[in-house]
């Protein structure tokens, strides 16, 4: 059993921002961030959470190794290239140093079976890190800028997702303009909104690999982050 599980409560690291200007107190620097329902959802649902702010994409196997459950934040879009396309007009500027970091964890944590949860764009990360490609700008699934909504998703029966959270619909919270389109390699569709998008995927397997496209730590519900660090103290012990 790794170290940092002895305690029962497994090691979760969390993708974050990087930030060229960030405010707090008297400071405006540079800064590697993450908004606080991250880490609390974490601890929230039985886990320790240390933050992983964009490195070497060379360094990312080593850095999974040493967690035992492993999030992909939230955040800015991932740059058409990395999909095989090019920008539309109402696609955000590229986060290229995070793209790489995240695109690195997440084929390190398939490729050890380390537990996985994709958040919002981390879920379509994990789409085109198996070859899927996103829909660049969508409507219906942000209240305005700067304002998380709501809406329904409902399981698909028989998966991952549906086994954790198994009510025929769950209000979530949502902001995005980008969503799924094509699907990647072997990842199957476990939720959707009522408008037919893609809220869920999983990689079935004996590995724990899920992304939503709705963000858990802007609401109380704690089961799909509690899943992903059950199944990450299974896999420290």
């Amino acid at each position: 059993m790794r170290e940092n599980a002895v305690s029962g409560r497994p090691l979760i690291g969390v993708s974050t921002y990087l930030e060229s200007r960030a405010s707090w107190g008297v400071w405006e620097l540079p800064a590697a961030l993450l908004p606080a329902g991250y880490p609390r959802l974490v601890q929230a649902a039985g886990g320790l959470a240390s933050m992983l702010p964009p490195d070497d994409p060379g360094y990312a196997r080593s850095v999974v190794d040493r967690l035992d459950g492993v999030v992909v934040a939230g955040g800015p879009d991932v740059e058409p290239a990395r999909y095989g396309a090019d920008p539309e007009e109402l696609t955000g500027p590229p986060a290229r140093e995070r793209d790489a970091w995240e695109l690195a964890l997440i084929e390190a944590a398939l490729a050890s079976g380390t537990p996985l949860l994709g958040i919002c764009r981390g879920m379509q990360l994990m789409n085109v890190a198996l070859g899927g490609t996103l829909v660049q700008h969508m409507e219906g699934h942000r209240e305005q800028i700067g304002v998380f909504g709501t809406h329904a998703v409902e399981p698909v029966p028989g998966t991952l997702y549906e086994s954790i959270v198994p009510d025929a619909a769950t209000e979530v919270p949502t902001y995005h303009h980008q969503a799924v389109d094509r699907i990647g390699r072997d990842l199957v569709p476990s939720a959707y909104a009522a408008d037919g998008t893609v809220e869920a995927l999983e990689l079935p397997g004996p590995a724990w690999a899920l992304g939503v496209q709705w963000h858990p730590e802007m609401g109380e519900d704690t089961r799909v982050m509690a899943a992903l660090v059950r199944a990450a103290s299974r896999a420290a012990s």
